[in-house]
């Protein structure tokens, strides 16, 4: 079982731990991700509202290099774990099946570097491939650390399952949670598993313009898993997972409601469960790792919940 793999830009640098985790997991439970070649930046966040047409570009090319990779009408299976990513090559699909003009425009520009796309990539999230082709029977059985008594919040964030993404609930998301279960975790019972946590405009990298807002929408994510008694809260996000370890300390010092959670990649609490050694999965780069004692490898199976 092999996809086609679009890590994009994070996973190759603040998110590292993202695709480390990623790869081991997935050879570990034998799927492949055969990485594009010369892939370029899917146009996401703020390109995109500098120039939309020249941002659907950029994405289309990695839809159009994806599709090189495969010969023949079928389809061709993209994997793009940034949740930003994954939400752009899906809008910029969007755009080209609705509106003619902005079709004509990138197919113009493709073919002036020598590529074509004609709507054969069916863009994957990893959640998707776990949970809808490998499985999640086939997942617990692989488990060798099982993770009971494990508390984890499930965040999806803003843009994993909306608004374009079919293979979860857009309101109610379940898919992570699922996964979770099958590990033998317990995730908690929480409302804001979709709630923004401020990145992109307000907290971010960067620290945006609206300083004060992005830092009280991660306070309020942060203080309200550690209300509900979560030890990690997981994401699939790399712009989450930043704004949401990496601002712990400033929130604190805002609004004088300290909270130190281990924020980490869903990624890296499946390799935890599957076995894996934990450099492999990359969590010597997280800023704050400290989780329960966890059963020793080989310490009994999971479960899949109905």
């Amino acid at each position: 079982m092999d996809y086609a793999y679009y890590p994009g830009c994070s996973l190759k640098g603040s998110s590292n731990a993202y695709e480390e985790s990623l790869l081991a997991v997935f050879e570990t439970l034998g799927v492949g991700l055969d990485e594009l070649d010369d892939w370029n930046c899917c146009g996401a966040t703020a390109y995109a509202a500098v120039d939309q047409t020249k941002a659907f570009a950029m994405a289309a090319r990695n839809l159009a290099l994806a599709e090189e990779t495969a010969a023949g009408p079928g389809p061709v299976d993209l994997v793009a774990p940034c949740a930003g990513c994954y939400m752009t090559l899906l809008r910029t699909q969007r755009y080209l099946n609705k509106h003619g003009s902005v079709a004509d425009t990138i197919e113009g520009a493709l073919e002036a570097g020598g590529l074509r796309y004609d709507g054969r990539v069916r863009v994957r999230h990893p959640l998707d491939v776990l949970v809808n082709d490998i499985g999640l029977e086939r997942v617990a059985d692989a488990v060798t650390r099982p993770l009971h008594g494990l508390r984890v919040a499930c965040y999806y964030g803003c843009l994993l399952v909306r608004p374009f993404a079919t293979f979860d609930d857009q309101h109610n998301p379940m898919t992570l949670d699922r996964l979770m279960e099958a590990l033998g975790a317990e995730p908690i019972d929480w409302p804001l598993k979709t709630r923004c946590c401020g990145g992109s405009c307000c907290g971010g990298p960067l620290v945006g313009t609206i300083r004060e807002a992005g830092l009280r929408l991660i306070s309020v994510l942060l203080q309200e898993a550690r209300r509900r008694d979560a030890d990690i809260l997981v994401t699939a996000c790399p712009l989450c997972q930043f704004n949401l370890e990496c601002f712990q300390k400033r929130v604190g010092q805002e609004f004088g409601e300290p909270v130190e959670l281990t924020v980490g990649f869903f990624t890296q609490i499946l390799g935890l469960a599957l076995g894996l050694d934990e450099r492999r999965l990359g969590i010597q780069r997280m800023l704050r790792w400290q989780l329960p004692e966890l059963a020793p490898v080989g310490g009994g199976g999971a479960h899949v919940c109905p």
